[in-house]
This record gives structure tokens, sequence and C-alpha cells, in this order.
């Protein structure tokens, strides 16, 4: 076999495996089987340059290279559709069609709408050629470096596709990476994402088509726009299906407006068990001739309505706006509000974000404000009854200067915050940084944050590096303090100098650091002096690392106060190599994807992931049909326990995960089960 025909081959057999992974949820060879296969095929097109091709699975891994986006035009407008807010504008939309069709059969196709960012893909010959946005509707923005990068995108298609096809569709992000996600973001002192939309938005929008790929989206596709296959939508999209596209298997064909109302009244339910966001009903004449009969108006589809679902809200009154501050300095917002029933719970606080969100909503004290959760998740204030105003209130303005140590703030350029500069001498960010640093994930040390203001106050404690340097007379003086919870603090303390160096470069809190980009770096450069002496460069080629990173590293070490801050930890002995790691113990969990869930009596779940690691496996965040199998402890959550039995996957004790790695309960990973009674909820914000 020649180079150009293995190369042909293995391109065939990834883009296959990437359909049966992402599309279809049923992998036919493991993680390990298929990195090999793209690692051979990335050697070869390295080796023989002239057989590049843009659509190869090698190139969804992104490229450092930032460009502006271009405007291109659409080669079919991507006009709007009407929206509908009542049963009664959809009766109406029924008896405008009928009058048009006359007496002749037809029927709707309905479908969920996806609350996400619209995208158009052109293929020819099967292989992608443009992804825009819809922009203004007549032309958008070339984002297909961007989109190539997305793993429910097809570079190129299978089956009977047609030589050139357009289809259309949402990018959404599925709430369980959307809540890892605003947890890293949140771990790294950078603001939480109001909702997946927003997420999703930005994500496309980024320069760097390397980070768009760290960043969980999905592709859900929903119409061809010309030169369709048969005369049925819904067939359509069957067929498109075929292909390779993710074409979510939700949509009914409907013969009656009252199928319409059953289909809207089962999905206004169920959506809240869908892994992705949903905020509507799209209802479509079927018949693609139809279609074209009915026409368009300047502006809609007169063959097609969106029927938007009721977000959950509650009106309240705005008691004052606090303005808080984080340990990297960041200056957020947030709403006192009477205290409100909403979604099943009481709602007394709401972010407001920033302050262009402030300005948007001309926030003032004493105002009616309407609050949902973003996201179902992060309460936040969405408007204001303006009709309920005092004439006499005034706007509130966003504060000039910190509110903790007083500096001026700055505005970083193409950011949306305000930040506090004094991060040596403002308390919040101190305290903050010390609450990061003792963290479960990080140094594992423990201390709540009321005993850290304890210790702040009481002038023991300037940065985190003073912990070292606590004895037994210092803290036993102090109220709260016994000498078992004295005994038991400075026993923690020196536990933490055997925790690894990856955890540690965490735990410093490098701005962009979070623990994903923290194990990668201390794996490849294997200590703090080689991180400090590396250039920028190098930082940029590191996975993960862009140059956003690299530039946040350099500062870091260019500051003389954070080189004698971490010099003070080695004098006290933290670790700042990386140790080798021992082989996996087996390669019994080789190609399997775990999820874990629940505490467990002899290991913490870090410890217990680092098992999984160890023995070959691979922990993935979410259950879905390629899940190996979900590992139980106590306390398991419903969700992934119901989701699991859904898709039959076996479900272990931790007793039975020991037995299937052949060692018993006793490991060489030490228990810390102390770690998992901590509440380690510091890095969020304070809204209840």
């Amino acid at each position: 076999m020649t180079p150009q025909e293995r190369i042909t081959e293995l391109r065939e057999q990834l883009h296959k495996h990437n359909y049966n992974y992402y599309v279809k949820h049923n992998p036919e060879i493991s993680d390990f089987e298929f990195d090999k296969l793209l690692k051979e095929l990335q050697d070869l097109e390295n080796q023989y340059p002239e057989f590049f091709d843009p659509s190869s699975p090698t190139q969804r891994v992104g490229s450092d290279l930032s460009e502006n986006f271009t405007q291109e035009k659409h080669e079919y407008p991507m006009l709007s559709l009407a929206n509908s807010y009542s049963l009664e504008d959809l009766k109406d939309f029924d008896a405008r069609v009928r009058k048009l069709v006359g007496e002749r059969d037809f029927t709707y196709t309905c479908e969920l709408k996806y609350d996400g960012v619209s995208i158009s893909l052109q293929y020819k010959n099967g292989k992608l050629t443009r992804a825009l946005t819809r922009g203004d509707g007549i032309q958008g923005d070339n984002i297909t470096n961007n989109a190539k990068t997305i793993g429910t995108i097809p570079l190129q298609l299978h089956g009977n596709y047609p030589q050139e096809l357009e289809i259309r569709g949402e990018v959404v992000m599925p709430r369980a990476g959307f809540n890892a996600l605003n947890e890293e973001r949140i771990e790294q002192g950078d603001q939480p994402f109001a909702n997946p939309r927003n997420a999703a938005s930005g994500s496309l929008k980024l320069q760097s088509s390397k980070e768009v790929a760290r960043r969980p989206l999905q592709a859900n596709m929903y119409y061809i726009p010309s030169d369709t296959p048969t005369d049925s939508h819904y067939e359509n999209l069957s067929l498109a299906r075929s292909w390779g596209f993710n074409v979510p298997d939700l949509s009914e064909r409907c013969k009656t407006i009252d199928d319409v109302y059953a289909y809207i009244n089962k999905w206004d339910t169920k959506r809240k068990d869908l892994p992705f966001d949903t905020d509507g009903i799209v209802i479509k004449v079927d018949s693609i001739s139809l279609q074209e009969e009915l026409g368009m108006t300047a502006k809609t589809p007169r063959w097609a309505i969106a029927y938007k679902f009721k977000a959950e809200q509650a009106r309240t009154k705005l008691l004052s706006v606090d303005f808080q501050v984080g340990r990297q300095g960041t200056i957020t917002p947030v709403a006192n509000l009477e205290p409100v029933l909403l979604a099943g719970t009481i709602i007394k606080r709401a972010s407001l974000y920033n302050a262009d969100q402030m300005k948007a909503l001309d926030i003032r004290i004493n105002d009616y404000v309407y609050i949902e959760k973003g996201g179902e998740i992060i309460p936040k204030v969405v408007s204001i009854d303006v009709n309920a105003r005092d004439e006499h209130s005034q706007p509130l303005s966003f504060i000039t200067h910190c509110p903790e140590c007083g500096a001026e703030l700055v505005r970083m350029e193409d950011e949306a915050n305000f930040y506090c500069p004094n991060s040596k001498n403002c308390p919040p960010q101190i305290k903050g940084k010390i609450e990061h640093f003792v963290g479960r994930e990080a140094m594992d040390i423990a201390l709540a944050g009321a005993t850290i203001e304890q210790l702040y106050n009481a002038h023991l404690l300037k940065n985190a590096a003073d912990l070292y340097t606590l004895t037994y007379q210092d803290v036993i003086h102090l109220e709260r303090f016994a000498d078992k919870s004295a005994q038991n603090l400075i026993d923690s303390i020196q536990a933490s100098k055997k925790v690894p160096f990856h955890r540690v470069l965490y735990a410093i809190g490098i701005r962009h650091i979070g623990k994903t980009s923290a194990k990668i770096l201390a794996k490849k450069f294997k200590s703090i002096d080689a991180i400090q002496n590396a250039s920028l460069d190098e930082l940029k080629e590191t996975e993960d690392v862009g140059e956003t990173i690299a530039i946040s590293i350099q500062k870091f070490f260019n500051d003389d106060d954070n080189l004698a801050f971490i010099q003070k930890l080695k004098d006290n002995g933290v670790q700042f190599v990386e140790e080798e790691k021992a082989e996996a113990q087996t390669s019994i969990l080789e190609g399997k994807s775990i999820v874990i869930s629940g505490t467990f009596q002899q290991h913490s779940r870090d410890e217990m992931k680092e098992l999984i690691e160890r023995n070959g496996g691979k922990n993935v965040s979410g259950v879905s049909k390629s899940t190996s199998f979900l590992l139980a402890g106590e306390g398991i959550g419903p969700s992934k326990l119901e989701k699991a039995q859904s898709f039959g996957i076996q479900i272990l004790s931790e007793d039975e995960f020991y037995a299937m790695i052949g060692l018993g309960t006793t490991q060489e990973i030490p228990a810390t089960k102390e770690s998992q009674k901590k509440d380690n909820d510091s890095q969020q914000l304070s809204l209840f």
C-alpha cells in the first residue's frame, strides 16, 4: 500500500469513528486505538505534506494562529422566525396556512428550538468548505476554523450525500459542559458565563481555534435551505443524520394544531431532562413544495413559526447593590433583593454581572425587578418594571474605586469587567487567594473561610506562604481553637507538603491556570523553575496553553513579590518538582470511559479518579451512551443514576471497582476521608 493510499484509508476510518463517537454515541474502538490511528495519520501527513487535506480528521485540533473574522454573504438569507408566546398565536398561524393551502392535506414538523448560536455549513463533494454565523441574515462571520474543532460537525460526509449542500443548525453548550467550564473559570478567577448560550456564542468568536477545541460545544442541525433530496423536511433531516450530521431524534410530524399543542405540552416539561437548553418549539410546514408556495414576508417565512416557552420569573424589589471583590480582583455587582420564591428556591441575591449590564438595565434602588435563573442555575436580574418605578429615582453608577481597599479600578481592553489592581494589599483578594490555596483540589489544608479571616485579622497570615510558619502556640490562643483543633491545623499544613507539584501549581493562583492546565504544564516542564524560565513560545506550544495563559504565566514570574512567595514555599518544603508517575498498575480499564458520583469509604473522589487513570481508564464528567460504567458511591446524584439505568450502563459499587482492578480496599494512594467533608465553595459567588 502506498503512503497516499494509507492516508486515504486512515482518514476514512477516522471520519467513521468520529461519527460513531460524536453522533451515534456508539464507539466501535477504544480511545487508545483511535489515538493510535490519529497519530499514524499525523505522522504520515507530516512526512508527505503534498497530500494535505483541510478536511482531514487531524485538522480538528485547531490552530493557535489569530486572524480576524471576515464577513461573507450567505448563499440564501438566514431569516429569523416569527415568535409566538401563546397558543392563540399558533391557532392564528394555522388558520393563515390553511387559508393559503386550501383543501389540500399537509402535515407540520415540530422540533425543539435550541438555545444556542445559529450556524450555516457548506459542503462540496462531502467536505466542509465554509461555516458562517447568522450575522445580519445577509452576511455572517466566517468561523470555519473554529467550526472544524466541534466534534459533532462532520468534516467529511458519508453515505449518498449531495455533491453540494448547505445545512443549518445551532451550536449549543450542554449543561454539564457549561457547569464544568464555569467552575474552571471561577477557579481561575474569571467571571462565569451567565448561561450556556452566552458561553457558546463567546466560544465561537474566540480567535484561537485551539481554545475553541477545549470548549464543550455541540452542533444540532435542523434545516436544509435548498436543493433538498425529498419533498419532506422531516425526511430530509433523517437523511442528513445518515450523512453524519448530529440531528437529535426529537421531532414529530403533526397533522392538526391539536397535535402541535400536545407536542408543546410534552416538551414544556420534558425539556428539563435534556442535556442542553431549549427555549421553545419550531413548527414548520413539512412539505418543501408547500413551503415554496407559501413563501416569505420581508423578514420571516410564512410556513414556520417559533413558540417560545415562558422562562420562570419572579418579581421582587431591589434593596441595594453590593460590589464583591474576587481573588483576582474582579469586581462583581450583586443585587440584594426582598426574598422571593423562584423555581423552588428562596432568592435574596442575584448577579448583575458587570457595569455594561447595569447600564443596559438602567437599574435603580427600590426598582421592582424580574429575576430568572440564568441557565436555570445562577439567579440574574433580567428586566425592570419601569411602570412601578419612583419618578424621583436616580440611575446607579458603577463604582470607580475598590470598596475594600480604595484603589482606583481598571478595565482591561476588550474585557467587560473592572478590576482592583491592588492585589498585594486588598483584603478580599488576599483572603480569596488563601482560600483557593487551601482548597481540597489544591493543597487540601483543613482551613475554613472563617478561620482564614480570623488568622488574617490576627496578623498571622499575609499570604498563603505564611501558613507554613504557623505554630501551635500561634493558634491555640485564638477564639474557637482548642488543643485538638490547633494541632489538627498544624498537622494538616505539614501534610500538605506532600501534595504533588501539579496541585501546588494550581494552588499558587496564577491567573487563567486551572486544574487541567496545571497538570499539563507540570507534566511537560517537570518543575516550577523550568516553567519560570520557559520562553513565551515554549509556553504557547504547550497543549491547552494559548497566548493569554502564556502571558499570564510570564507576568506572574516577573513580579518580585510572587518570586518571594514561591521561595518561601520552597524553603518550607512544598513540592515544586513533579514526580515521575509509575506506569498504570494494570491495563484493565484501557479504553473505558468512567463516570464517578457520590462519596467513597476508602478514598476521596480525586483519589478514585487517580486509581482510574493509573489502571488505564479515562474519567468523564457526564453519563452518555458511550460511558463504560458508573462508579457509584454514597449519596450518588439521582440524575446520573437514572440516566445510566436508562442507557443500560453497568453500575459498580466501590468494592466491585476494587475487585475489577484486582486490588483490595487498602490502596497505595493514602485515603483522605476528612477532605470529603470540607466545603470548597469559597470560589462561588455568594448569592444566597
